[in-house]
C-alpha cells in the first residue's frame, strides 16, 4: 500500500506540476509527500522528476514512467468505483463535459429528466469549448463538436453538425438576399469565435476552395448575442442546423439558399460526439447516462 501512495503522490505532483498542490488534494504535508517520492526514485534507482524552485518537471525516464503508471492508477480506480457500486445502481457523481451552446440548449433539458430517473446520481456539469481529456481532466462523459476524435475512447455521433446561414426578413428587405456566394463581400457577418477562432464561410467553386466570408459586425463566443443580433436584422449569421431550430420553425430566422452552398470546413461529415473510455461503459451511473442520451438526442432530433 505504501508504494502504491507514492505512485498515486507522483501522478497528483505530476498532473498539477507543484508538490504543493498534490499535497493538499490528499491533505498531507508537502514534506511527506516529497519524502515518499524521493524514497520511490530510490527504489528504483532513477531519477523521475527535476525540481526547481517554481517548476516541478519530468525527466526522460520519469516521462515514460508517469504514461505506464497513470494507466495502472486509472484502472485502479476504475475497478474500486465499479466494485464499490456493485454493477446495479447508478450512484456517485457524474462528471459530464459539453460544448457550451449544446449544452444550454440540448443537455441540460435533458438532464434535468435523467436526474429524476436517477436520483443518486450526482451531476457535476461544466459547459466550455475548451477541449478536454476524458483520463486527464477527470471526465466521465464528453460533449463535442467536430469529427470523431483520434484517441482511445468511444466516440457516438448524436447529431450532424452542419452549420446553415440564416438572416431575419428585415435584415433581407434592407440588404438584399445574397444569392450568390461572391456577393458575400457586400453584407455584414456575424461570427462564432471558437477557441481557435471566427468559423470562416467557405464555398467551393470549379474545384477550388474559396472564403466569402463577408466583413465581420460582430465576432464572440456568446451565441445568444449572436442570435439577439440576426433576430435585430443586423447581419448574416451561421449556426449549427439544430441550433437554429426553433427560430427557422416560427420564421424569425430564414435559411439562406445561397450558391454555390456554404460551409465552415473542407471536410464533410460534422457531428456532436458524445465521448467516453470503453472500459468505463460497464459503470452503472456512466453506462446509464450514455444510454438515456443517446436514446434522447437520436429520437428527437430537429
Amino acid at each position: 500500500m505504501d508504494q502504491l501512495r507514492a505512485l498515486k503522490y507522483f501522478v497528483q505532483v505530476v498532473e498539477t506540476g507543484s508538490f504543493t498542490k498534490a499535497a493538499e488534494v490528499f491533505s498531507v504535508p508537502p514534506s511527506s509527500l516529497s519524502r515518499r517520492i524521493a524514497n520511490l526514485e530510490k527504489s528504483l534507482g532513477a531519477t523521475l522528476l527535476k525540481r526547481s524552485t517554481r517548476v516541478v518537471s519530468l525527466t526522460e525516464i520519469g516521462q515514460r514512467y508517469y504514461q505506464q503508471v497513470s494507466e495502472i492508477i486509472r484502472s485502479l480506480e476504475i475497478s474500486d468505483e465499479s466494485v464499490r457500486s456493485y454493477q446495479t445502481t447508478p450512484m456517485g457523481v457524474l462528471n459530464i463535459s459539453s460544448t457550451v451552446g449544446f449544452g444550454e440548449q440540448v443537455l441540460l433539458p435533458l438532464l434535468d429528466k435523467f436526474s429524476v430517473l436517477y436520483p443518486q446520481v450526482t451531476l457535476n456539469v461544466n459547459l466550455s469549448d475548451e477541449l478536454s481529456t476524458l483520463a486527464r481532466d477527470e471526465v466521465d462523459l464528453a460533449i463535442r463538436g467536430g469529427y470523431a476524435p483520434d484517441q482511445r475512447v468511444i466516440a457516438i455521433q448524436l447529431i450532424n453538425n452542419d452549420f446553415i446561414a440564416v438572416a431575419s426578413t428585415a435584415y433581407i428587405d434592407k440588404f438584399g438576399y445574397p444569392g450568390d456566394a461572391l456577393n458575400l463581400k457586400q453584407h455584414h457577418g456575424l461570427y462564432f469565435k471558437t477557441p481557435a477562432g471566427p468559423t470562416p464561410w467557405l464555398c467551393e467553386i470549379k474545384g477550388q476552395w474559396h472564403d466569402v466570408s463577408a466583413p465581420p459586425l460582430l465576432m464572440t463566443n456568446n451565441r445568444h448575442w449572436l442570435l439577439q443580433k440576426a433576430l435585430a436584422g443586423a447581419g448574416i449569421l451561421m449556426m449549427p442546423r439544430w441550433a437554429l431550430a426553433d427560430y427557422l420553425a416560427s420564421g424569425e430566422l430564414i435559411e439562406l439558399t445561397v450558391k454555390p452552398a456554404l460551409t465552415v470546413t473542407r471536410n464533410p461529415n460534422l457531428g456532436m460526439f458524445l465521448l467516453y473510455q470503453k472500459q468505463r461503459y460497464q459503470v452503472p451511473k456512466i453506462k446509464a447516462a450514455v444510454d438515456f442520451l443517446v436514446a434522447s438526442i437520436r429520437d428527437n432530433k430537429p
